[in-house]
């Protein structure tokens, strides 16, 4: 069989990769609330970790935005008119299939956008997609959404997918500059599909970001293992444990990695000094009402076309285009 086409572009060099993880680390580790950034999770070993959280019973997030999207792929694919589909964070691009097949189903779709910061996966991903719709241009890019953007492929009329609830990740100011940056980019006619979790019962919150196995909380410590792996970190894995809490007052779940003992962190030259107790927060996850995506989405330049949700209202899946 033979495929159209598998392109790819890379705007984060080994080295570039490099330079921003340790700029991360020493702005994170310098601060009063010592913070990682959660898409340092995701290297070959994060990514299948956090594809066995998909999978457990306490993380209903991936189950109710599948339950969705296999609902609502085909209106989605009808009101966007969209042949070229966009991911943002693609991952294994499992979830996205529904979308592909639904547009494949109008005979719009020409070219498929996997854009994420890990490469491995990425190139698993698409080569995947590229046997699956061998009519279709896999274009993949290795990039990361806060500084690439501008650099996806244009052209087309293009369905921009960002799912997983991931924009939840962002502080609230850095989600309306993301915002406003894809809207910058975005023609008119485009569309934004955006995944969104929803505020409920903060007992279940936290058991999704603390399940029985544990695969969670060695997800989390997995950040301090890219650390070790990319930058030499000096560090002991064992002298750390995972916590996640609710903040209601920001209406999100926290990720910790807190220190069991007064210890020194080197990396890259530098010493961080961590009391016992002390955490490093290595993620937000902020919970949404359906108003507040529609007020965001709007603040953006962005017109809300539709919202669904899942059959007990728990996540939400929303569609906005550029008028």
């Amino acid at each position: 069989m033979t495929f159209v086409g598998l392109q790819i572009d890379r705007h984060t060099a080994p080295t570039s990769r490099r330079a921003a993880l340790e700029a991360d680390v020493h702005a994170g580790l310098s601060a009063k609330q010592k913070t990682l950034p959660p898409k340092w999770f995701y290297d070959a070993r994060g990514s299948v970790l956090f594809d066995q959280i998909t999978r457990l019973p306490e993380y209903y997030p991936f189950r109710c935005e599948r339950e969705v999207l296999h609902q609502r792929a085909g209106d989605i694919a009808a009101l966007s008119g969209a042949d070229t589909l966009v991911e943002l964070g693609s991952g294994t691009s499992e979830k996205t299939r529904l979308l592909l097949n639904a547009l494949d189903a109008t005979g719009t779709l020409r070219r498929f956008v996997p854009f994420d910061v890990d490469e491995t996966v990425l190139l698993q991903a698409s080569t995947e997609i590229a046997r699956l719709h061998p009519a279709v241009v896999v274009h993949a890019v290795v990039g990361d959404f806060e500084h690439h953007l501008p650099l996806l492929p244009t052209g087309g009329r293009r369905l921009f997918a960002f799912l997983g609830g991931t924009i939840g990740n962002l502080l609230p100011d850095e989600r309306a500059a993301f915002l406003r940056s894809l809207r910058s980019t975005m023609a008119t006619g485009d569309c934004l599909l955006l995944g969104t979790d929803l505020v409920k019962d903060p007992e279940r919150l936290v058991r999704a970001y603390d399940d029985d196995a544990g695969v969670t909380a060695e997800f989390n410590l997995n950040v301090l293992g890219v650390l070790q792996r990319e930058l030499d970190a000096e560090l002991d894995l064992a002298a750390f444990s995972h916590r996640a809490v609710w903040d209601a007052d920001n209406a999100w779940i926290e990720m910790h990695l807190i220190s069991q003992r007064q210890q020194v962190l080197g990396v890259c030259g530098r010493a961080y000094l961590l009391e016992q107790g002390e955490s490093i927060r290595t993620e937000i996850s902020a919970k949404f009402t359906p108003d507040r995506v529609q007020a965001e989405l709007q603040a953006a330049g962005l017109r809300s076309l539709r919202c669904w949700t899942d059959g007990d209202g728990d996540y939400a899946v929303s569609l906005a285009d550029v008028p």
